[in-house]
């Protein structure tokens, strides 16, 4: 797919490819129609970047096809799990909401907060961060709580939620990709692999994260919640589906065709600084940007930098990460209701770490 890469830049492929990622990281922010129909949008600029960079494949388009409903060769993908529970949820739905609100009630909101963040990031690298997302969808829909809050809690879970799907290859593309390219000399990684090198700093992320939600968020007063009227339609759940099917297929045309911006221009980059570029996946697939920068040449630290880095800023907006385009699509959260609890937190997430990255670098080479 990479092959015909230049091994330097071409002036007018890369002012197009960079005026393509001006556009993807502006438009659904300053215009109403773009933001309100983000799918279409980015598989105009997905097919764009492929042309403009000249990498229509046959393997490409196989790959923005299939890649939606089928994981590592299943045939089970993002486009059916989220289907499949759409529907059982259409059958079930005052059954699920039923046990969701009386589990609420009984343990009081704040504590209902901090148990949801904390069970859904850790297992979502288990159960995968599709089903993870599916289930977070449904629960913040049945939370008997004003929008703004359901909006916050949302955004917050998903950053919980990317972080621990990072713990082991079955939990998130990046990771699998990881472990892939590191499964050699000299790391040999298993699947425990990314939960001995990240666990240390991912698992204590989700739980301030859920310390933080259930304070922020949870500090409202339910007395009794009421079971909430399901309104969702037949045709919402499949609606639902085709667009999650369409937003994936379009990020992974347009990781496709701005691959060559990282080929010549990020990969070049020292780790301390690539650290911080990598918020790039907020908006490109981060699996495709792990694919590309992760090596058994890198240093550990320079692994965990280049991985945490990538995870924390997938959080940032809708496009950066599965759950995010889940829950966004089945909420209606729009990107800029997103991007405003998204993006500042996600900055406080990446200097934390990065000091966090820093002081240790700085002990190792004291010792």
């Amino acid at each position: 797919m990479h092959a015909e890469i230049p091994p330097e830049p071409v002036l007018h492929i890369a002012i197009g490819l960079i005026a393509i990622f001006i556009l993807v990281l502006i438009l659904p922010f300053k215009v109403k129609i773009v933001e309100e129909n983000l799918e279409p949008f980015f598989l105009i600029m997905g097919i764009l970047a492929v042309t403009i960079s000249g990498l229509w494949s046959r393997e490409l388009v196989e790959e923005a096809i299939l890649a939606p409903v089928s994981i590592g060769g299943l045939p089970i993908g993002i486009f059916q799990v989220v289907l499949i529970a759409g529907l059982i949820i259409h059958k079930f739905n005052k059954q699920i909401y039923n046990g969701i609100i009386k589990f609420m009630n009984k343990a009081g909101f704040k504590f209902f907060v901090f148990i949801l963040i904390t069970i859904l990031g850790l297992i979502s690298s288990i159960i995968s961060v599709i089903v993870t997302a599916v289930i977070l969808a449904e629960v913040i829909s049945a939370i008997p709580t004003d929008r703004g809050r359901k909006i916050e809690l949302t955004v917050v879970t998903c950053f919980a939620v990317g972080l621990g799907a990072a713990l082991t290859p079955v939990g998130e593309p990046l990771s699998t990709i990881a472990v892939s390219k590191l499964k050699g000399e000299p790391y040999h990684a298993d699947f425990l692999f990314l939960f001995k090198l990240l666990g240390i700093y991912l698992i204590p992320g989700i739980i301030a994260l859920a310390v933080y939600a259930s304070l922020k968020i949870g500090r409202i007063k339910i007395e009794r919640a009421e079971v909430p009227e399901y309104t969702g339609t037949l045709r919402a759940v499949i609606i639902r589906a085709v667009r999650v099917y369409a937003f994936v297929s379009a990020l992974i045309l347009l990781g496709g065709g701005l691959y060559p911006l990282v080929v010549w221009y990020i990969m070049k980059i020292p780790p301390q600084v690539l650290y911080w570029v990598n918020m790039i996946s907020a908006v490109l697939d981060n699996a495709t940007l792990t694919a590309a920068e992760i090596s058994p040449d890198l240093s550990i630290m320079q692994i965990k930098s280049a991985l945490i880095g990538l995870l924390i800023s997938g959080g940032m907006l809708i496009p950066g990460n599965i759950p995010n385009i889940v829950a966004a699509g089945r909420l209606r959260i729009t990107s800029r209701e997103w991007a405003r609890i998204g993006v500042p937190l996600g900055l406080v997430l990446m200097t934390v770490y990065f000091i966090v990255l820093m002081i240790e670098e700085v002990l190792l080479l004291g010792y």
